[in-house]
């Protein structure tokens, strides 16, 4: 209880120090102006207020839109008054040195320390602009900015008859967090614009609760593909973050997302294979429910390829990317292809194509979004389609997937 009460006490001193640092800097930066300065504390009352409410009312199985709002106007004035307070915390350390050196040389007149220099305030505020837009723009945008990212991937067992086959993948639809219903079936519209084969879902249908798929059925009953929609089970689909007043809830709401799944018109694997036919050739498509590394593993991939031939072409739906890692490339079979997600890329990051490709996620998974190649081996890592607890995304954007695969040529 002391330990509770003393990391309490440390975290409200540490709001305290970002909030005045924060201060320092309008108000050096905007001396005569009364309502900006008196704006920064009504702002930062009104977000530590609701933040505070959202906390003592806070249940894992409502991470629904006003719990992302909540996330949001905290990350929102949090992130730029951190880096305001990087910028002015600097400016004390310069400050303490100059009035020290000043007054052992017999230089210094005044206040020990000197004044805040507006320029530094200005810079610091200009800085912290680019978060707080960043942050702004991917709430109000880039949680539903889709992007289609276009793979193709070659092998040399490939069967003739599956050359230019194309998959779309999509993962982590998180139901629950969604909040606008005509761009979520433009979304939706963007999948099926792609004209792939096969649709593969590799997991997290909702964040929680099987309820919260049901306002959203009959937008991804639209989803289409000629060979067939297949899918898996997330961490989130086995409502393991709630606390249920019996099993038997837990187990009828497992039974809800199982018959959503068939309602959608995906066909779930569940630690089990099916064969896909093209012209009389065919390719191994295998599904087993989530494995993650610290997380629960309920998959069990010796008995989803158990009947299957060392020979065959595969492809593998695993929900979490550590899995691969773990065990996929290391497997007695070979498996040509692994589709995970999970990760989101943490809804956050930067990625310039060429130059940069950096996620908070790559201090958690080494592979964390994008087409890996290891052991002749290859994984893919959706960024995700849906959004949870931050209701945004910042440089990481929700993703569609297409893969198309290729015979190796000679």
């Amino acid at each position: 209880m002391i330990t509770l009460l003393l990391r309490i006490i440390l975290f409200i001193f540490f709001l305290l120090m970002i909030d005045w640092y924060s201060y320092q800097a309008f108000k050096t930066a905007f001396p005569s102006s009364v309502w900006i300065k008196a704006g920064f504390w009504i702002f930062s009352l009104i977000v530590y207020g609701f933040v505070a409410y959202g906390f003592m009312t806070f249940s894992r199985e409502a991470l629904n839109p006003s719990f992302g709002q909540m996330v949001s106007l905290l990350i929102l004035s949090l992130i730029p008054k951190l880096v305001i307070l990087a910028f002015l915390f600097g400016e004390d350390i310069l400050r303490f040195f100059s009035g020290a050196f000043q007054s052992l040389a017999g230089g210094r007149e005044g206040d020990f320390l000197p004044d805040r220099r507006k320029f530094i305030s200005q810079t610091a505020l200009a800085f912290a602009s680019v978060p707080f837009l960043g942050i702004l723009h991917g709430v109000l945008i880039g949680k539903y900015r889709y992007r289609v990212m276009k793979h193709t991937l070659e092998f040399e067992d490939l069967p003739e008859e599956f050359e230019g086959f194309t998959i779309t993948q999509i993962s982590d639809i998180h139901s629950g967090s969604f909040d606008d219903k005509k761009k979520l079936e433009y979304g939706v519209d963007l999948i099926n614009q792609q004209n792939s084969d096969v649709i593969l879902f590799t997991g997290d249908l909702v964040n929680n609760q099987a309820t919260e798929m049901e306002p959203w059925i009959e937008t991804f009953q639209k989803l289409r593909a000629p060979m067939g929609k297949y899918s898996i089970l997330g961490n989130h689909d086995y409502g393991d973050y709630v606390a249920w007043p019996s099993k038997e809830a837990k187990a009828a709401n497992m039974q809800r997302l199982y018959d959503i799944q068939e309602e959608l018109g995906f066909r779930l694997l569940r630690n089990e294979h099916v064969k896909i036919t093209r012209d009389g050739a065919s390719i191994d498509l295998i599904g087993v429910e989530n494995w993650g590394k610290g997380f629960a593993q309920h998959g069990d991939l010796p008995k989803a390829t158990a009947t299957l031939s060392d020979k065959s072409f595969k492809i593998l739906m695993s929900h979490d990317p550590s899995h691969f890692d773990e065990e996929v490339k290391k497997f007695s079979q070979f498996i040509h292809l692994t589709l995970s997600g999970h990760t989101h890329g943490m809804q956050f990051g930067i990625e310039i194509p060429g130059w940069i490709k950096w996620s908070p996620a790559s201090l958690r998974y080494p592979k964390w979004a994008g087409l890996y190649e290891e052991m002749g081996r290859y994984l893919h890592v959706n960024r995700g389609f849906g959004f949870l607890a931050f209701p945004g995304r910042v440089g990481i954007w929700p993703e569609i997937t297409v893969l198309e695969l290729r015979r190796k040529k000679d």
